[in-house]
């Protein structure tokens, strides 16, 4: 496993961030994720990435049971917050002063630590000022519930703003959690460079594009049974803007490119975003622990610019590039 530093930071984290949205709580069991939580340990990984929203808390708790009983000083353990929660009442969302110091609590009780390194928030929320919302964070990192702060999906002029009420509030705001992959590349226009000038890494997540990368979905032909695309619990809704015969036509022709590096098509993916240096670590997933090995021969790949250029080739105009796309919902509840 290789390590990045996390923004204009001494903090490391480890190339490949174990993330459990999706999973976790919902679609396998509960040993089946302590399983997999083995195995990205012992593949090298100290980063895990969670929030309070997925499985409406449900994969908090996974984790800290998982977690339990490692040295916490070697581990990184990110959580999120904004997404509804518990009853989803009126105050249960959002980044109000009020929700963040109880989903901090709430946080650290089901993770079962008495802080995170990495506290982030999960949308911005164009309802509550963003003084109040920085404050809030610049109060958790005193308390030392929180050791950095982060964001996630916030647009540049976000980041800018929220970055210069850190520097005021005497914290520092590190990093950013977009979507990005050989599919997606709406945050190269505005984010990435703004990130680059302020010392703001990315935690990029969904970096095999839902599994469509992978290569396992084909034109015109039904999805694999057991996959993403056939899950009922939200693993279709996600992936379903990539189940196009356009887009899998385009993905297998990434196939020889990726024979040629010597990589699986999922390490290809993985080790695509990891080329862009405001990138830090990339999040990947697993309901099986056996995948979890596929995604960590990625760390400490390089492509070089030939295999860049026929990756372009391939994708072509297929990949969503709009810096309009990096975008929080304008109402909590929307």
């Amino acid at each position: 496993m290789e390590f990045r530093y996390l923004g204009n930071s001494g903090f490391k984290v480890s190339e490949i961030t174990f993330g459990n949205w999706l999973t976790h709580g919902s679609q396998v069991e509960n040993d089946v994720a302590t399983q997999c939580v083995r195995a990205a340990l012992d593949a090298g990984i100290s980063t895990f990435d969670t929030a309070d929203v997925y499985a409406n808390t449900a994969a908090e708790t996974v984790l800290g049971e998982a977690l339990k009983g490692e040295r916490r000083e070697s581990l990184e353990i990110f959580t999120k917050v904004f997404g509804p929660t518990g009853p989803k009442g009126k105050n249960d969302l959002g980044l109000s002063r009020k929700h963040i110091m109880e989903s901090i609590n709430g946080s650290l009780s089901r993770l079962q630590t008495d802080y995170v390194d990495l506290y982030q928030a999960h949308r911005y929320d164009f309802e509550t000022p963003l003084e109040e919302t920085m404050q809030a964070f610049a109060d958790i990192v005193r308390q030392g519930k929180a050791l950095y702060i982060g964001v996630s999906e916030w647009t540049a002029e976000q980041l800018r703003d929220g970055h210069a009420l850190s520097k005021e509030l005497g914290f520092q705001l590190i990093s950013n959690q977009p979507q990005y992959s050989m599919l997606w590349r709406v945050i190269e226009a505005e984010v990435v460079p703004a990130s680059e000038e302020l010392g703001v890494s990315q935690i990029v997540w969904s970096p095999m594009a839902q599994g469509v990368l992978s290569g396992k979905y084909l034109p015109g032909q039904p999805a694999p049974e057991g996959s993403r695309a056939t899950d009922d619990k939200g693993g279709a809704r996600m992936i379903e803007r990539w189940m196009r015969d356009d887009v899998l036509t385009g993905v297998q022709g990434l196939k020889p490119i990726a024979e040629e590096a010597g990589l699986s098509m999922p390490q290809l993916a993985v080790a695509w975003v990891l080329q862009n240096p405001n990138v830090a670590s990339a999040i990947v997933g697993a309901s099986r622990p056996e995948q979890i090995a596929d995604s960590v021969a990625a760390a400490g790949v390089t492509l070089e610019p030939e295999v860049l250029k026929k990756i372009d080739d391939a994708i072509g105009s297929l990949a969503e590039r709009d810096p309009a796309k990096t975008k929080s919902p304008a109402t909590r509840e929307a």
